[in-house]
């Protein structure tokens, strides 16, 4: 069967799969060179294709069955799929419950920028021997992936989780070894732009003026230093106002307009997944306390 090549698996479901299929598909981006997929196929999902991207996926239900190097391989819940740029691969449920999973797709010239800062130097991409594995590194950046909207400095910093991933995983599990340095006064510039303007979204290139980092290198640093992502931080100081707000009693729309939400829906989507109940739960549960 011939092959096509492909930039996404959006694109490879619509020009390489010619018959009605069982499922659904949903994806984001591309934003700084990443895209978002999710899906859920019943039987046959996709002839044989290929992208020019890293495709990274996670299993999350039922089994994921696929030709690729010339073998048939098989996921299950929990496990990571390696797909490298340019391979040739086909994808079909494995039992007659279908299957579903997340993934995404990342340009090369990305996972070699973060490469590139992780090691100290250029070098070559990593080659991940087998396709199917346990790999906490990538399943918990895939997992990270779809808990908010994509943005450029979430991108960011996926690609850098995703890059630290990928040696681990062509070193058979060992954490890759990367430099400890920090930059703790470049660090303390973005802390203080991320805190001043946590009503907007933040470019990757305003982070990048102001301490001299690249995007990789920033996203590894920050965390090292305050715990978490660049984009991470932004987005729990944004619920930070969004949590004041309620607690004065704001409706919930002004709310997410006025923290720098799309919408109350898009608000309540980022609340509960960053803290657990929606915004309305959490306004009632206020509400009701009476003390001890």
């Amino acid at each position: 069967m011939r092959s096509e090549q492909t930039r996404s698996g959006g694109q490879g479901l619509e020009r390489s799969c010619r018959q009605e299929i069982g499922g659904w598909i949903a994806s984001e981006g591309p934003v700084g060179g990443v895209e978002r997929f999710r899906a859920w196929f019943a039987g046959e999902a996709y002839h044989k294709h290929r992208h020019d991207t890293y495709a990274i996926g996670l299993t999350d239900r039922g089994i994921q069955a696929f030709g690729y190097r010339g073998a048939e391989r098989v996921a299950t819940p929990g496990q990571v799929v390696v797909l490298h740029p340019d391979e040739v691969h086909d994808g079909r449920a494995g039992t007659a419950d279908g299957f579903g999973y997340r993934i995404v797709y990342v340009e090369p010239a990305r996972v070699s920028d973060a490469l590139r800062d992780l090691r100290g130097r250029p070098g070559p991409l990593p080659f991940v021997r087998e396709p199917v594995l346990l790999n906490g590194l990538l399943a918990g950046a895939i997992r990270r992936a779809f808990e908010a909207p994509l943005d450029s400095v979430a991108a960011d910093t996926l690609v850098a989780e995703l890059a630290e991933g990928l040696l681990a995983a062509e070193g058979g599990g060992a954490r890759a070894a990367a430099s400890r340095r920090v930059d703790v006064r470049a660090l303390e510039r973005a802390r203080q732009l991320l805190d001043a303007e946590r009503t907007r979204v933040v470019r990757s290139t305003e982070l990048e003026a102001i301490t001299g980092l690249t995007r990789y290198d920033l996203a590894r640093q920050f965390r090292l230093v305050f715990g978490t992502s660049p984009y991470r931080y932004l987005l729990m100081r944004r619920l930070d106002l969004a949590r004041e707000a309620i607690n004065r009693g704001r409706p919930l729309a002004e709310v997410a307009l006025e923290v720098g939400f799309a919408d109350q829906a898009h608000l309540t989507r980022v609340f509960k997944a960053a803290l657990g109940l929606t915004p309305a739960r959490y306004r009632a549960l206020r509400a009701r306390r009476t003390g001890y």
